[in-house]
């Protein structure tokens, strides 16, 4: 007799459905080599630590395991402990260790390094973690990866996926009807696979092993439903407060809500920005403002809500779901009625930048400052050539600039002071921008007494004012709020 909750388990390692990944007999094989320490990364909830687990049990060496976590401050202890002595301490097994800190990373590189050199047979290292989680280590200690065995699992096939149903079938007699759903559906995820497996015999009331077969004919798209349902209760509010990031900016650029938005669409469940910004061009601008200085990390890190389902590594700039329900809630999710629901005004862009500023060197600090509060304020897709000093080294700059004043931003943002016609550069800029006064796209910002006269061609253009004896910081407040509220009316307007 079988009952339900140890047939299709949503926690710990199955007893009846476990299905030996493709990777199973890599692992077996390294954790009998002496001195051969492991590192198992992969997406959450498709089975590596179960693997592990079971290869050990497999081994005989199931019972004199220490299985540690950097989510449990005292197991963090622990590691630490073990880093300073580690003789004869047997197998370890640190679990989500991209989490640990890089210090401790660091002297676990060390250690591994020692152990493989000393074919050490008292000790032995297995770290689990999430994708590309290995990299971190290798960046520190690149000598490290011909000392350790690296194994990545990937998404499961279809057919493990169908092995684990069938077994659990066996085990409570019964036969699901639409067990091809449950396959789609789970994405390669055992975990999610036993997670509707589960909820669907509790709908059909099989709790345990079936006197007579019982066919189980309940349509998975009302299972989902159902877990759906359970799921937002939780997750919603996770998935809203990182799509919104510090505060909401209904005109911004939504860089936060993308990133989410494309994890749901990652097969297996992580995104590196490198080839975010190559895939998605005109959101590459605001994207690297908030991963390349500092704010994704910060938002993550400083929230539990999100940090317990989102991991982000600067070093490797890759970003992770950590919780395969969490996964599953976003493979899930109507997006149409979630944006609806946070109030963002437009999420799809045509053009690079919102605001692309143009100004002689003598106003710099003042332009700066605005660039400052349009990016972290609002959110705003920026073209301000400090920011791009990187990439504008080398280039041809008539043929960098060119795009970007003539056709690459929502907005021009002129700074006409007293030395910008005499500017050749300013004068370049406003040569490819001049077409665009007929698009209502150029907005001036005038100095004192540089008002246009009734004879400029600027005198029939609304402009706002700048005064450099008046306070700064104010001024260059007023003028976002402005400029952004013309963004945001114009995305308004526009069809969605």
């Amino acid at each position: 007799m079988a009952f339900l909750q140890d047939v299709f388990k949503d926690s710990g390692v199955p007893t009846y459905t476990f299905v030996e990944p493709n990777e199973y007999i890599k692992i077996v094989v390294t954790l009998s080599t002496k001195g051969r320490c492991l590192v198992v990364e992969g997406p959450s909830g498709i089975g590596k630590t179960t693997c592990v687990l079971k290869a050990l049990e497999y081994l005989g060496m199931g019972d004199s395991i220490q299985l540690l976590t950097p989510r449990k401050k005292k197991d963090i202890l622990s590691i630490e402990k073990i880093l300073d002595n580690n003789e004869n301490i047997g197998t370890v097994i640190i679990d989500d260790f991209h989490l640990l800190s890089i210090e401790n990373k660091n002297r676990l590189s060390d250690l591994m390094k020692t152990i493989a050199d000393e074919d050490r047979e008292d000790v032995k290292l297995v770290l689990i973690g999430i994708n590309r989680a290995g990299d971190s280590l290798v960046s520190l200690a690149p000598d490290l990866n011909n000392r350790i065995t690296t194994v990545k699992f990937e998404v499961n096939p279809d057919s493990k996926i169908l092995e684990l149903i069938e077994k659990g079938e066996v085990a409570l007699n019964a036969r699901i009807k639409y067990r091809e759903q449950i396959v789609r559906r789970s994405n390669g995820s055992f975990h999610i696979a036993q997670l509707i497996c589960k909820e669907l015999c509790i709908i059909e009331r099989v709790i345990m092993t079936q006197d007579n077969k019982k066919e189980l004919n309940t349509d998975i798209n009302y299972v989902v439903d159902k877990i759906m349902t359970d799921l937002s209760r939780v997750f919603e509010v996770k998935a809203r407060e990182f799509a919104i990031g510090s505060r909401l900016r209904s005109s911004g650029r939504a860089p936060y809500f993308h990133l989410l938005y494309w994890l749901s669409e990652s097969k297996d469940w992580t995104i590196r920005m490198a080839d975010i910004y190559l895939k998605y061009p005109t959101h590459k601008a605001s994207i690297s403002q908030v991963a390349d200085k500092g704010f994704l990390y910060k938002l993550i890190n400083n929230s539990e809500n999100i940090k317990s389902v989102i991991h982000y590594d600067e070093y490797s700039k890759v970003l992770t779901v950590e919780d395969p329900k969490f996964m599953f809630y976003l493979q899930n999710l109507d997006w149409t009625d979630f944006v609806k629901r946070i109030g963002f005004s437009k999420i799809n862009f045509d053009k690079k930048y919102d605001f692309a500023l143009s100004f002689a060197g003598e106003v710099r600090s003042i332009v700066a400052e605005l660039a400052i509060l349009l990016f972290e304020e609002h959110e705003c897709s920026v073209f301000y050539d400090f920011n791009e000093q990187h990439k504008i080294i080398g280039e041809d700059l008539t043929d960098y600039f060119e795009p970007i004043y003539k056709s690459d931003a929502e907005f021009i943002i002129v700074f006409l002071d007293r030395n910008y016609p005499r500017k050749l550069w300013t004068n370049f800029e406003s040569d490819k921008f001049k077409e665009r006064f007929g698009e209502h796209a150029v907005i001036p910002i005038i100095f004192k007494g540089c008002e246009p006269t009734q004879f400029d061609k600027l005198a029939n253009i609304g402009y706002l004012s700048f005064d450099p004896e008046k306070e700064q910081s104010e001024q260059i407040k007023s003028i976002a709020d402005i400029i952004v509220k013309k963004l945001d009316e114009k995305r308004r307007n526009e069809p969605s």
